[in-house]
């Protein structure tokens, strides 16, 4: 049975509104930290509310998890929950919106990367030539617009935030085989579980020294988004559309989240846009465009009725 025009677009569309709402976090979340919540207390609270939300979300769901997938599940929530989301918000408290979802886009290669190390794919000369570019578009980004923008963005923070992607992209392809196994809320409620007994003891002392009568309307509603939209629907959205498609597909839809970013940040006054950052950027995209892509091979055919077929 063929998929459906719907159910075949509907996780690219999932996957479209996941980079949207993640480029918009990129400057929201950084009006309330530090200044509100340090970025690890801010961290525990949005793991306690997804745990709670996917747990009571997946309450319908009577499935049981193989004991052999659990040392998996513990993976996924150590790279996808803990590592994944305090560096991610350890640097963006210290760096710009811009370099952060700059940085983002070399998940795809490190996709890659982990792919060949785990004898997924092979490697090719034409993606040596694009890990090479990206990691030189990343170390561009993190060497030279910092210098650029000296305040606005800190190497340190750059790097959390590399090492975030990295963290990132081994969830994707570790989590992949219990996508196929499983329903998606079976596994990140787990996941969300494991991935709180880490993080509980790195943020515990940062989220009870929250004053939470200073927060105003707005930074309330900022919490609210990081932890609706952010933490619970996006990873909702992730999860749903990696049931249907490979972990490099979720990789090239981190492309779109750049340019969110750039648009939202610069239109709030939050970054400025420097040649360095668009030059290190464009070279970063071809280094990715070259890593995940094969060639066009274009066949010869006698007709052209024997090409639509």
């Amino acid at each position: 049975m063929q998929p459906t025009n719907r159910s075949k677009y509907l996780p690219h569309a999932a996957l479209m509104a996941v980079s949207l709402i993640y480029g918009a976090n990129f400057t929201l979340a950084k009006q309330v930290m530090p200044l509100y919540i340090q970025p690890f207390g801010f961290i525990l609270l949005r793991v306690i509310f997804a745990t709670v939300m996917f747990w009571l979300s997946g309450l319908m769901i009577k499935e049981t998890v193989a004991r052999a997938d659990i040392p998996r599940l513990m993976a996924c929530g150590l790279f996808g929950v803990a590592i994944n989301q305090l560096f991610f918000f350890k640097g963006l408290n210290i760096t710009s919106p811009i370099n952060a979802s700059l940085l983002m886009i070399v998940t795809p290669i490190l996709v890659l990367v982990f792919a060949v190390l785990g004898k997924q794919e092979k490697m090719s000369v034409r993606k040596i030539l694009g890990i090479v570019l990206g990691t030189a578009g990343a170390s561009a980004i993190i060497l030279f617009s910092n210098a650029a923008t000296n305040k606005e963005a800190s190497i340190l923070g750059d790097l959390y935030v590399f090492l975030n992607a990295a963290a990132y992209g081994t969830f994707l392809v570790i989590v992949k085989p219990l996508m196929s196994k499983y329903h998606p809320f079976t596994v990140i409620k787990w996941v969300f579980l494991f991935g709180l007994i880490p993080v509980l003891p790195a943020g515990y002392s940062e989220l009870v020294v929250v004053n939470w009568s200073l927060l105003d309307t707005s930074a309330w509603l900022v919490v609210g988004y990081v932890l609706l939209f952010t933490t619970y629907l996006a990873y909702a959205l992730n999860t749903y559309a990696m049931r249907s498609v490979e972990p490099s597909v979720v990789g090239y839809y981190i492309y779109v989240q750049p340019i969110c970013a750039t648009i939202i940040a610069l239109s709030l006054g939050s970054d400025h846009l420097t040649l360095i950052k668009v030059m290190a950027g464009l070279v970063t995209f071809a280094g990715v465009y070259l890593a995940t892509t094969k060639p066009t091979v274009k066949a010869i055919t006698s007709t052209p009725q024997s090409v639509a077929e």
